[in-house]
């Protein structure tokens, strides 16, 4: 899309970034079903933690697209999609406006969910939040010190799935934990694809990500192991945790995340990655819907 033609409402689209978000609901459903499993279903507060983590990761989209802009890291050279705020598409001070009204409106769900849920969901909210302004932000901006991996499986992984779980049944078990830690994975391995991608352009802007620590074969490994982690859980959910056969359903994902990985080992253009990029996030709602099915199956 060529910048030219760009209306301000598709500015701001790009910059929430739209393809990310199915990352954003996956662990809600798969919560959302341990829950119905448990005869712990409850719709409210299930749709508020859906609309909190939509919310949480428009944040650290527009967060993202902010910073990145003021440390350079968003150069015209890159191979990912238009950064708005580089481009020029949207002013800084629109960009941190925009920031301001997504923290407001999270503020505004995240009362609702700590109410029902008490002190630790004002705990995680908190720290997502502030998270995700300090992935790219602040002093210490710790996607810059390849810290970014672990605030994606903690935030968008297990305290996505718990805090959707938890909000309704007001108590976790050890399957649901389980089960934050392959969505968790999974919506890892988007992130590796996208820091596997730019990493010449981070490199030169001194954006030390994972990728750019490990090198190309480095980042490759890195993905597939997310991989192979994120489907041996189900295997322990069904041997070791009591959950049904049927969680075995999210195997079916199995020659896709396999395609993704070769397609991996053998990318160097932009629209390739792009295009494993949006594969990966495609394997992980997939994944999660056939273990969300699994789980309701029992």
């Amino acid at each position: 899309m060529k910048t030219q033609a760009v209306t301000r409402r598709q500015a701001w689209i790009l910059a929430a970034r739209p393809k990310t978000l199915p990352a954003a609901l996956s662990p809600v459903i798969v919560g959302m079903a341990l829950a119905y499993a448990d005869d712990r279903l409850a719709w409210l507060p299930a749709l508020a933690a859906a609309v909190g983590a939509l919310l949480l990761q428009i944040l650290s989209n527009f967060a993202n697209d902010y910073s990145d802009h003021f440390r350079g890291a968003d150069t015209p050279d890159r191979l990912g999609p238009t950064r708005v705020t580089s481009a020029g598409l949207i002013k800084p001070a629109e960009m941190r406006n925009g920031i301001i009204a997504v923290i407001g409106l999270s503020a505004l769900v995240g009362l609702y969910l700590v109410w029902v849920g008490g002190w630790p969901i004002l705990a995680i909210g908190v720290a997502g939040i502030v998270a995700a302004l300090a992935y790219t932000g602040g002093p210490f901006p710790f996607g810059y010190y390849g810290l970014g991996e672990l605030f994606v499986f903690l935030f968008f992984g297990v305290a996505a799935v718990c805090g959707t779980y938890y909000v309704q049944a007001l108590t976790l078990t050890p399957l649901v934990v389980t089960a934050s830690f392959a969505v968790g994975a999974l919506v890892t391995a988007i992130l590796v694809v996208n820091n596997y991608r730019d990493i010449d352009t981070d490199r030169r802007a001194g954006k030390r990500t994972l990728a750019v620590r490990l090198g190309r074969r480095g980042a490759q490994i890195e993905y597939a192991a997310l991989l192979v982690f994120a489907f041996a859980l189900p295997v322990v959910m069904w041997l070791l945790q009591g959950a049904g056969v049927w969680v075995m359903l999210s195997w079916l994902t199995l020659p896709l995340a396999a395609q993704l990985v070769q397609t991996l080992r053998r990318a160097t253009d932009g629209p390739t990655l792009n295009q494993t990029l949006a594969g990966t996030a495609r394997l992980g709602l997939l994944f999660s819907l056939l273990l969300a099915a699994g789980v309701v199956l029992g």
